[in-house]
Parts: C-alpha cells; sequence; structure tokens
C-alpha cells in the first residue's frame, strides 16, 4: 500500500521515536511510505529545536505564535501537493498537531482516506501546562480536526473516550497503545554489566528516563532517595533533560546527595535499552490521565519492577500488584512505599519484572503489531472508499 506520512513535528524527542518506529515498521511490512514533514525536522538532531522557534516561541505573544502556527498551514499543503505529483497515495496517515489543517485540507481535495494518530488533546494540554492565547478557536478546530479524519487512532481509552464526547463515532475510532522494538530492547546488556560501565555497581538503581518536567516530582524522589528509611545502597539514576533539571541538581547539592543521584543528561534513544538494564526499579511517578507513556513499554520490555501511578490510563497497560506497584496518584506516602517496599525485596522486584515482560508479550505491545492493525485499518478504508 502507498501511504502517505505527514507530521508537524520539529525536534526528535519522543515523538520523534514514535514517528520513526512507526514508520520504519509499516515499510518492513512491505508499505511505501513517503513522509512529508518540517524541513526542520530532518535538519535536527535528538533533543534539539530549532532555535529561532524556541525564541519565538518565548519572546511574542502567544496569540501571534499561534497565528503562525496556522500560517505554516499553507507550505505544508503545498508539500503534500508536491508528494502528490510524485506519487498517488491510497491512505494519508498524520500525526495530530494543534492548528495543523493542511492534512484535512488535502484529504477533501484528493479525496484520499485520513488515518490521524491523536497522543493527546493539544488544546486543552497546552492551556494546562503552556498557556494558549486563542483557547476557543484551538479548541474548535481541535474537533473539526478530529472530525474530519476518516478514522481517529487516539493511544488511549480514556482518550479515546475524550474524542467520542465531542461527536467522533466510535466505529471510527481504534486505540492504539504505544509500544517497543523488541531487537533493540533483547540486545541490551545484562543488568550487572550495564551498572558497571554507569559506575553503579553493588547498587539498587532506582531509574527514570525522559523529559524533566516540574510536575514528574522528581524532587520527592531525591528526597526518597537520601531518607533513613531506604537501603544505603538505594541510588537514583536519572536520564533525560529540561528545564526542570537545574532545579534538581539544586536539591541534590543542597541535601548532600551528589553520592546517590546521578544525572546522565540527554541520552540517545539507541543508548536507552542500556541505561534501563542497570535499573532495578523502574519510576513513572506521574503521568497525564490520557497519555500512553513510552518509557512504560521500555521498562516492560527489559523486565523491570514498575512504580507508576494507580490510573486509569496506566491500569490500561499495568495490573495493580500482578505485573507493577501502582500508588494512589496524590499520595507521596504511597509512593514512597511502594518505592521501600521493591528496594527492600530483590524476590518481589524479580517477580514484577517477569510479569511486566510476560504482558508486554502476551499482548503484544510492539511497534510492528501496531503498524499490522494500522495496516488492517488502512486496507478496510480504503477498500470500502473504492
Amino acid at each position: 500500500m502507498r501511504i502517505l506520512y505527514h507530521h508537524r513535528v520539529r525536534s526528535k524527542d519522543g515523538q520523534g521515536v514514535h514517528i520513526n518506529e512507526i514508520t520504519s515498521a509499516l515499510q518492513n511490512l512491505g508499505h511505501d511510505v513517503v513522509v512529508v514533514e518540517p524541513p526542520a525536522y530532518r535538519r535536527s538532531s535528538f533533543g534539539d529545536e530549532p532555535g529561532a522557534l524556541s525564541w519565538i516561541k518565548d519572546n511574542i505573544p502567544r496569540p501571534f505564535f499561534e497565528l503562525l502556527e496556522l500560517g505554516y498551514n499553507i507550505p505544508a499543503f503545498l508539500r503534500l501537493l508536491i508528494s502528490r505529483r510524485i506519487q498517488k497515495h491510497e491512505v494519508i496517515y498524520e500525526r495530530y498537531s494543534l492548528y495543523l489543517l493542511a492534512g484535512v485540507w488535502f484529504s477533501r481535495l484528493t479525496r484520499i482516506p485520513l488515518i490521524l494518530e491523536v497522543n493527546a488533546p493539544l488544546a486543552k494540554e497546552r492551556a494546562r501546562f503552556g498557556g494558549i492565547g486563542m483557547p476557543r478557536l484551538a479548541n474548535r478546530l481541535e474537533k473539526l480536526v478530529w472530525r474530519s479524519a476518516t478514522h481517529v487512532l487516539p493511544v488511549t481509552q480514556v482518550l479515546s473516550d475524550y474524542i467520542a464526547n465531542v461527536g467522533v463515532a466510535s466505529h471510527r475510532i481504534t486505540v492504539i497503545a504505544n509500544g517497543i522494538e523488541q531487537k533493540r530492547f533483547s540486545a541490551a546488556l545484562p543488568s550487572a554489566q550495564a551498572k558497571s560501565v554507569l559506575g553503579l555497581t553493588d547498587k539498587i538503581v532506582l531509574g527514570f528516563t525522559g523529559f524533566l518536567r516540574e510536575w514528574h516530582r522528581l524532587e520527592t524522589i531525591i528526597d526518597i532517595v537520601g531518607s533513613d528509611e531506604m537501603p544505603s545502597e538505594l541510588h537514583l539514576l536519572i536520564a533525560g533533560d529540561g528545564p526542570a533539571r537545574s532545579s534538581l541538581e539544586r536539591r541534590v547539592h543542597e541535601a548532600h546527595l551528589e553520592s546517590k543521584v546521578t544525572f546522565l543528561g540527554l541520552v540517545g534513544h539507541d543508548s536507552i535499552p542500556n541505561i534501563i538494564a542497570a535499573f532495578d526499579i523502574a519510576l513513572q511517578p506521574a503521568a497525564v490521565e490520557y497519555a500512553s507513556p513510552l518509557k512504560l513499554f521500555e521498562y516492560m520490555a527489559l523486565g523491570k519492577a514498575i512504580v507508576a501511578p494507580d490510573q486509569p490510563n496506566i491500569r490500561e497497560i499495568l495490573t495493580r500488584d500482578k505485573d507493577a506497584l501502582l500508588f494512589e496518584p496524590d499520595s507521596i506516602e504511597d509512593m514512597t512505599q511502594k518505592i521501600r517496599q521493591l528496594a527492600f525485596s530483590a524476590e518481589l522486584r524479580d517477580r514484577l519484572g517477569e510479569a511486566a515482560l510476560s504482558t508486554l508479550l502476551a499482548r503484544h505491545l510492539t511497534w510492528t503489531e501496531n503498524a499490522k492493525r494500522i495496516s488492517r485499518i488502512a486496507d478496510q478504508i480504503a477498500r470500502s472508499d473504492d
């Protein structure tokens, strides 16, 4: 099948991982995938954000920045038209972005079915975390794009319910969670060797990977690691960068915990399996209520004992006390207790880690299986459109 993959992502972060994994998996299944994307994405390295874009975002009023986002639809639409002249696509697969209308316009003009992957209700998310200048317009256009798609692929059932509530028929929605690429993770170093490489031999490693934000509550985790109630060999390993890093490092310094906390900074995605391999306890300290956290699947792939919040989107993947320890999301005490349980019990860590890997394998939570499901949906849509 000839698939046009369209996105507006500009930096190669976790979003880039998803893009690369899905397009590669579709190609490995034999599909002809043409990617239409911002030129800045092709030029960027992992973790980069275009400097000019960052400056504009930080220095002009939000409504004006959002007007620039709307203006991006013109060159995006032209790129889609050019791609159509080069190859006759059978289906469009688009990663949803706020104010991105070019895919809908192109689908309507060419009558090519549009499959829309939705990772978050971005109008709501930006209003909640980053602020938004034109909330009414953002919400209206978000609903328009979702309703205009031929089929919508949210990453959680929680998000699916949200999309259905704005008027998208349930038969046009299929939940496809994130996943992993098995070969990459099966080639990871043994745990003891991974620890040795990082200078953490004989440590009980409590690990976290990802973008460092204030709401991740990692400052609380630093305090937990330094508590007298925890084993002396407990060590916090943080792989990632972000706006919260400087305050976290300051907290470590003020508490004199440099010997118990390691910051690796930005780590390339190819290095992530060997980092997670060093974990004894894998941490998801917080998660927005509609997300499908990529790190959870990576933790599961390496058979790690997971501590995560007990909320509906997490329970779509993990089962409390079977393949993870889940804590009450608003309870620091409960999270601390779950970490303490695992820190003092290697047997519990092993049991939960083995169960997490078994869950991943039994439910086929891989990019390849996701691509197969997308292929079936695309084939059904293309046939029904004939």
